[in-house]
């Protein structure tokens, strides 16, 4: 009957400027589409050169390579008899755009350029593109020579135009293109066209996979059609993970879900659906006919059906129930993939494995619980056959034989932790970290660091004469603080010396990547030294929050029975950089900021997702806290929180890199442009006219309510 289609989609861990790896994946994801009867195949936004390109789209070379690959995918048997849909960058009339380019048996179709631009929070795609404005206009695109002497084609069209098939019609939208208000499937829905399809890089954040889900049911709920999401997988490079999920809906329903967190490198879905469902839908709830279109959409047609004459007894896909992943759950397989890409895509000279200072306390337990999963998840990639993970794995360990089956045993192999002890320690901490090393495998080493403190201080001392004391001791806040600094550095000191050489004392090759342990809301306020064992090659947690990370712990503790973390989820959070009393803690981090980690998580919230200033996030906060604290008392928890901001705000031009994880990152290499030089006082904020005004509205508002 010739009502039937079978489409594709798929998630890729594409990288940058990776050609020979990209297209070797994009032919790939074609070849398991084809396999699977699909006519159809959609792939990621940008997928022949990577989304994360970022200032080398400037480059002619990134144009110019991007043609060669679109070339080798045009001359490819394995791109025959399948309407192929990839995405790469092109410059038209010297303007460049993010584009689609549809092709079949060796003819390019069209050119569909990306129409709404992504250019907030993280990205920033007008820096290197612009958008294609013209509604409905499309116009001819000189082929480069290259690809001429493939197609025989002297031009194709470009702009925004759909694909009509002998037996549907084909609309594409770009990513953004379904977050606008003005999404182009609207209009193209009620000018017939019945298969929509999005390429996306869309980045992941803890909770954020609901909103794209939701809007690709609603775009077909309201709309009717068939949609298909494609996204990227990985770190294509960049502070950023892609999480795949990508899925195909109809009518409201998502009849096939791909994974959201994976080690493969290529995970194509497909789904055969009837397009007379589609147009059984519409005819009862939409009437195109009633609306005022300005223009019909420009068809460009193609000989080529998606349906056979065959398919009565073809199957369909039917509604699925969304699995949505806990946050712990996120923190777990996000970061997995995303560590293991860098052991296997490696610094020079680095490729061993990992090193992370293990000090006992919540956020260096964290990582250490990431990096214990990540070996789980590799164990079990290999037992499902995953050739790509085993073949990467014996390249790290240097192992043309290994066989990953335990993952504490493979956590011996690729994973160092090292408890740093000083005079400032406590015992406590000292046994915490051994015990989850033993839990999770990891070889383990207790490092003194007190000899290397009083070998700084023994150089100061001979040029100053002078030797420094703790405030304990009767010394000054600066004292206190420098012999603070002086025991956290020379960790980060010791740190890379034995990520480089733990190796070669063992006899073995490589070195390994040093591993921070930050959360998002020490960024924030600065509560960290500069330059200390937070500074490594990459900090798994610094884009999460300390309530977060406690979260994933007690997640740990179940899923993976380390026991050890009851300990450290019952201990207050400390530094452990001044003297013990009586052998025990007598510093707190909360104590030092002045704040508790829930409360500078809201406030945190604030800042970023709210854009408050100090005297908005006042206003806010009085309500938010009523029973808590009194207007005075919020009025100093805001002032505080904004010069210990303001002060140490310097510090993230130099904090180590983390992935994107929370809506409210301080980090400012992308997603927080703001200052790193203030005027500390904020003078006019904090003046009597502003927050001290609203301060005394608000007890005399509250003292009327009780």
């Amino acid at each position: 009957m010739g009502r039937k289609v079978t489409l594709a989609t798929c998630s890729l861990n594409q990288w940058a400027l990776d050609f020979d790896g990209n297209l070797t994946r994009i032919l790939k994801s074609i070849e398991v589409a084809k396999s699977r009867g699909a006519k159809y195949r959609l792939g990621p936004e940008l997928e022949i050169c990577g989304y994360g390109c970022a200032d080398h789209f400037y480059e002619s070379d990134t144009l110019l390579h991007s043609f060669e690959v679109l070339r080798k995918l045009l001359e490819s048997p394995i791109t025959q008899d399948i309407i192929c849909d990839v995405g790469m960058p092109i410059m038209h009339h010297n303007v460049r755009y993010i584009c689609r380019v549809l092709f079949l048996n060796r003819r390019i179709l069209l050119i569909r350029p990306k129409m709404v631009m992504a250019n907030c929070g993280l990205h920033r795609e007008m820096r290197w593109f612009s958008p294609w404005n013209q509604l409905r206009l499309v116009e001819e695109y000189f082929l480069p020579r290259m690809i001429q002497e493939v197609t025989g084609q002297d031009t194709v069209p470009f702009g925004d135009c759909v694909l009509s098939t002998k037996d549907t019609c084909i609309g594409s939208e770009i990513c953004q293109e379904l977050w606008s208000p003005r999404s182009p499937h609207i209009q193209m829905s009620l000018d017939g066209v019945e298969i929509f399809t999005n390429s996306s890089a869309s980045h992941h954040e803890l909770r954020k996979a609901d909103q794209r889900v939701n809007l690709i049911k609603s775009a077909t709920a309201k709309c009717g059609g068939i949609y298909l999401y494609s996204n990227q997988r990985g770190c294509d490079g960049d502070r950023v993970y892609y999480d795949g999920c990508a899925m195909v809906a109809i009518n409201g329903d998502v009849v096939v879900q791909g994974a959201q967190f994976s080690l493969n490198d290529v995970e194509v879905i497909t789904a055969t659906l009837d397009l007379e469902d589609v147009r059984s839908y519409r005819g009862e709830r939409c009437h195109p006919h009633m609306e005022n279109e300005p223009k019909p959409c420009h068809r460009v047609k193609v000989d080529f059906s998606l349906s056979t004459g065959d398919d009565i007894y073809l199957p369909t896909h039917q509604p699925i129930t969304w699995n949505y992943h806990t946050p712990e759950e996120e923190i777990r397989y996000r970061l997995t993939p995303g560590h293991f890409y860098l052991i296997c895509e490696p610094l020079p000279g680095i490729g061993g494995g990992f090193l992370l200072p293990l000090s006992g306390g919540v956020d260096s337990s964290s990582t250490a619980c990431i990096v214990h999963s990540m070996c789980v998840q590799i164990c079990q990639a290999v037992q499902d056959n995953n050739s790509q993970v085993l073949e990467d794995v014996r390249r790290v360990t240097g192992d043309a034989s290994y066989y990953p089956q335990d993952p504490r045993e493979l956590c011996g192999r690729l994973f160092t932790t090292c408890y740093m002890s000083s005079e400032n320690s406590s015992v406590d901490t000292c046994t915490r970290a051994k015990e989850l090393a033993h839990q999770i495998g990891s070889t383990h080493m207790n490092i003194n660091i007190d000899m290397a403190v009083k070998g700084i201080l023994g150089i100061f001392s001979v040029v100053t004469g002078k030797w420094p004391q703790f405030r304990v001791n009767g010394g000054s806040p600066r004292e206190n603080l420098a012999l603070q600094n002086v025991q956290a550095r020379v960790r980060m000191v010791l740190a890379y010396l034995f990520a480089q050489l733990s190796l070669w004392a063992r006899g073995k090759p490589g070195g390994l990547l040093v591993l921070g342990s930050a959360n998002v809301d020490e960024s924030l306020t600065g509560y960290f030294t500069k330059y200390d064992c937070s500074s490594a090659d990459i900090n798994p947690i610094g884009g999460i929050s300390k309530t977060d990370l406690k979260s994933f712990l007690l997640y740990c503790v179940e899923q993976f029975q380390l026991t050890a973390l009851k300990g450290v989820l019952s201990a207050p959070p400390t530094a452990e950089l001044e003297p013990l009393t009586d052998g025990q803690v007598s510093q707190t981090d909360e104590a030092d900021m002045g704040m508790t980690y829930s409360e500078l998580s809201v406030i945190g919230r604030l800042r970023k997702m709210s854009k408050c200033g100090p005297f908005s996030m006042f206003c806010k906060l009085i309500h938010m806290w009523r029973d808590a604290l009194s207007p005075a008392e919020v009025a100093q928890k805001v002032k505080h929180f904004f010069r210990m901001y303001s002060v140490n705000r310097h510090k993230m031009t130099t904090v180590t890199p983390a992935y994107h994880a929370e809506s409210y990152s301080p980090d400012d290499n992308r997603f927080d442009l703001r200052p790193f030089l203030y005027n500390t006082r904020w003078t006019w904020q904090f003046s009597l006219n502003h927050l001290n005004t609203g301060m005394e509205n608000a007890s005399d508002f509250y003292g009327k309510l009780l």
